[in-house]
C-alpha cells in the first residue's frame, strides 16, 4: 500500500465514478465527503435496508474471484436482498478492511467492481468506511431502497393454492464456483466466454451474478406476487424460507425446474445430479415466488414481453409442512433444510 492517508485514499478510488449531476439526479444532496450523507425519500415511500459482506477465504480466493469481481459481487448480492422485496435500489454504504499490504492496484479493481455493479442498477455510493486489519479482505455494503408504503413483497405471504415461481435457471453459480476449486487456475487460465465454453457461462455465473432488480419491480407492480425470496442459499434453503415465514408446505416439481444447457452439460462430464447445484448451492441471485394459480399465464406473456422469464416449479399446500420434492417418477420426497450456512457446525 502506497502512504496515502485514508481520506486521499478514499478519494483515490471514489472520485469520477459517479458524477454529482448523477447522484442528485438519484436523490441526493450530499454524498461522500461529510460525517454522513443526506438524500430524499420519495413521498409514499418506506425503506428498505439491507446489509451484506464478503470475507476472503470464506466467499472467495484468488482462484476463485478476480479483483473486481469481488467488488461486483458484494454489491449484487445486497441489491439482490432489494430486489426481492420489490423494492427499488437507491444508496449504498461500503466499509472495506483489508490489511495494510494490499496493494493500492488491488483496491482500485475490487472498488471499479462496486461501481460497475452500482451503476448498471443506478445506485449511489454515497459513503463507508475503510479500515486496516490484519485478516484478508472483507467488503460489507449496506444498500438502502425504497418501495411504496405497505407494498413491499415478503417471504411470509404465500398461501394455500399459489403456485411457486423461480425468475431464471438455478444452479449455474454453484457448478461455476466448483469448477474454478477443482481447476485452481489463475484468472487469466480462465475459460473465455467469447469461446462459447460453457464453463466460462458457468464461471460468469457465479463471479457477475445479476439481480433481479427489473423482475422484482415487475412482480411488485403487479400486484399478483404473493411471498418472494432471492435465492443467495440455494433452491431448497430459500423455500423453505418461504415455507416457515408463511406456515405452508411447499411442493417443487422435478420436471418443471429448469436446467441450463451449461449446467446440464457440466453435470454429466461430472456425473452429478444437476438438482444438487439447483437445490442446495445458491448465490444465483434469482427470484422465488408464489402467485395465485389464474395469473400465471398473463404474467407470463407480461414477463416474455419485457424479455424476462418466469418459470413455474411447484405449488403451495397445507396438507404437509416444509417442502417436498415431486420425483420424475411420481414420488414424493422431503427436501432437507440445507443450503450454505456459516454456522452449521457446531462452535462450541
Amino acid at each position: 500500500m502506497s502512504s496515502l492517508d485514508e481520506f486521499a485514499l478514499i478519494r483515490r478510488l471514489t472520485d469520477g465514478k459517479q458524477s454529482v449531476a448523477f447522484q442528485q439526479a438519484c436523490g441526493v444532496d450530499k454524498g461522500i465527503g461529510d460525517d454522513a450523507a443526506v438524500a430524499y425519500l420519495a413521498p409514499g415511500c418506506q425503506l428498505v435496508m439491507t446489509c451484506d459482506t464478503m470475507t476472503e477465504s470464506i466467499h472467495f480466493q484468488a482462484h476463485t474471484m478476480r479483483d473486481s469481481d469481488i467488488g461486483y459481487k458484494a454489491m449484487a448480492a445486497a441489491i439482490s436482498d432489494i430486489a426481492a422485496m420489490g423494492a427499488i435500489p437507491r444508496y449504498a454504504l461500503i466499509a472495506l478492511s483489508f490489511p495494510k499490504e494490499m496493494s493500492q492496484h488491488k483496491l482500485e479493481a475490487v472498488y471499479q467492481g462496486l461501481y460497475d455493479c452500482a451503476n448498471r442498477w443506478s445506485v449511489v455510493v454515497v459513503g463507508g468506511d475503510t479500515t486496516s486489519c490484519i485478516g484478508g479482505l472483507t467488503v460489507t455494503v449496506t444498500v438502502i431502497g425504497e418501495v411504496q408504503e405497505g407494498r413491499a413483497l415478503l417471504r411470509s405471504t404465500a398461501k394455500t393454492g399459489d403456485v411457486v415461481f423461480a425468475t431464471g435457471e438455478l444452479g449455474c453459480s454453484a457448478a461455476g464456483l466448483d469448477y474454478l476449486l477443482k481447476q485452481a487456475l489463475p484468472a487469466d487460465q480462465w475459460p473465455d466466454v467469447e469461446d462459447g465454453s460453457s464453463e466460462a457461462r458457468l464461471i460468469a455465473a457465479h463471479c457477475r451474478p445479476q439481480p433481479q432488480v427489473d423482475a422484482g419491480q415487475f412482480l411488485q407492480q403487479s400486484q399478483v406476487c404473493g411471498a418472494l425470496n432471492d435465492v443467495s442459499d440455494g433452491l431448497a434453503s430459500e423455500a423453505w424460507e418461504i415455507s416457515e415465514a408463511s406456515g405452508v408446505g411447499i411442493d417443487l416439481i422435478e420436471d418443471r425446474i429448469p436446467i441450463a444447457d451449461e449446467l446440464m452439460a457440466y453435470a454429466i462430464r461430472t456425473e452429478k445430479d444437476p438438482l444438487d447445484y439447483i437445490l442446495y448451492g445458491g448465490e444465483d441471485y434469482h427470484l422465488i415466488g408464489t402467485m395465485q394459480a389464474e395469473h400465471v399465464i398473463d404474467m407470463q406473456i407480461k414477463f416474455k414481453a419485457a424479455g424476462l422469464t418466469l418459470y413455474i416449479i411447484g405449488y403451495v399446500n397445507a396438507e404437509n409442512s416444509g417442502v417436498r420434492l415431486v420425483q420424475s417418477s411420481g414420488y414424493v420426497v422431503p427436501i432437507a433444510k440445507q443450503g450454505y450456512n456459516h454456522f452449521g457446525k457446531d462452535l462450541s
